[in-house]
């Protein structure tokens, strides 16, 4: 009995000794509660983005910010939905918002510089951000197999330079009046772009604007070195074969543009691209066939086309012959014959692996590269 009652006085004790506290400290008490108010809300703003609802997630976040604005991962968040909702500067102030509260919260910082950089044309705003990120200290952790953040580190850096080189450039395109700061700017995006090369070399993205601001800048060799490598990287991506095509075309190597360009019309129309840009790249596919054309190369195109006739004629035989001396099997019913290279299928050729991987070498040979090579013209 004597125990129960000491055990209630206790508890007296310590209610009265938190209402004393809450009491004297009602300043820190209201924002905990609100603290905790304000992550119920943010809460429920989770799950409405998470199933999409967008209207509901943008008030619920709103509704918890107020209460608790220190939530930076709700900032971050209503930041993304503005932009789906194309409300630029409210992204912005919730990018900002959110590393502000965070300083270290790089996503923000990076999606802040984009949108500022991209949508509303504040380079240097995006400049001062992506700058911070590659100033950022982090302490490096790599313990195998656990846990490693020296890759994100390098990646942040990466894409941080990246983005740089694209603002400088974007830059450059908007001062085309004065020619000395459209210079000065591609240089800087030029520097820009090798370094994040330098930190990412298998950046598809970074060697293909690099070739596109040495393009610029008139320097046709380092930009087809450039193109050939970005091809090389990705070779179904038809803009570097495009890019490449153009730049070909004003150099005269109309053989080599028409290959390009064959292959970028190739893969725009496997990518189902839209018809604007089928119909664009089909007309400078004219422009090169007709100067190829005034340039004398109609003999040599019929050249090609003939070796290339008789090469695939040599190459059914040849496949024909192989289906007839090697192992093969036959389904009679189906009408199927396989073989190691290729495979008939109701009279109808079926890719192999095989047939996949000599398509993807020819997109990613670059015969136009002899042409950007330091001794081409000694």
């Amino acid at each position: 009995m004597l125990r129960k009652l000491l055990s209630a006085i206790f508890a007296l004790l310590v209610l009265a000794a938190i209402c004393v506290a809450a009491y004297f400290n009602q300043q820190f008490t209201i924002r905990q509660v609100n603290k905790v108010r304000g992550m119920y809300y943010v809460y429920k703003g989770d799950k409405a983005y998470q199933n999409y609802k967008m209207p509901m997630a943008i008030k619920y976040y709103n509704k918890g910010l107020s209460l608790y604005p220190d939530h930076y991962g709700a900032w971050y968040n209503l930041g993304n939905l503005y932009v789906a909702y194309e409300d630029y500067y409210s992204a912005l102030n919730a990018y900002e918002q959110a590393f502000k509260h965070n300083p270290r919260m790089m996503i923000a910082r990076m999606n802040y510089g984009i949108i500022a950089s991209e949508k509303l044309g504040d380079f240097d705003s995006a400049l001062k951000q992506y700058n911070q990120i590659i100033k950022t200290k982090r302490h490096l952790v790599s313990i195998p197999y656990v846990y490693d953040n020296t890759i994100s580190y390098k990646e942040n850096k990466a894409i941080a330079y990246y983005n740089i080189g694209v603002t400088y450039r974007l830059k450059s395109l908007y001062s085309s009046a004065d020619w000395e700061k459209q210079r000065k700017y591609l240089v800087k995006a030029i520097k820009a772009y090798k370094k994040s090369i330098e930190i990412n070399p298998n950046s598809y993205d970074a060697q293909f604007n690099l070739g596109l601001a040495y393009h610029a800048a008139g320097n046709y060799d380092e930009a087809g070195r450039c193109y050939c490598k970005a091809i090389s990287l990705v070779p179904t991506n038809y803009e570097a074969h495009y890019n490449l095509a153009v730049l070909l075309r004003k150099l005269g190597h109309y053989k080599e543009a028409y290959e390009e360009i064959d292959k970028a019309t190739t893969l725009i129309t496997a990518l189902d691209e839209n018809s604007v840009t089928q119909q664009y790249v089909a007309i400078v596919m004219n422009d090169i066939s007709r100067n190829a054309y005034n340039k004398e190369y109609r003999k040599h195109l019929e050249n090609v086309l003939e070796a290339e006739e008789s090469k695939t004629k040599e190459h059914m035989a040849k496949s024909k012959d192989d289906i007839k001396t090697k192992e093969t099997k036959k389904d009679k019913e189906k009408g199927t014959i396989t073989s190691k290279g290729i495979n008939f299928v109701n009279g109808k050729i079926v890719t192999t692996d095989e047939l996949d991987q000599a398509i993807l070498d020819d997109f990613g040979t670059c015969s136009a590269l002899k042409y950007f090579e330091p001794d081409y013209n000694n």
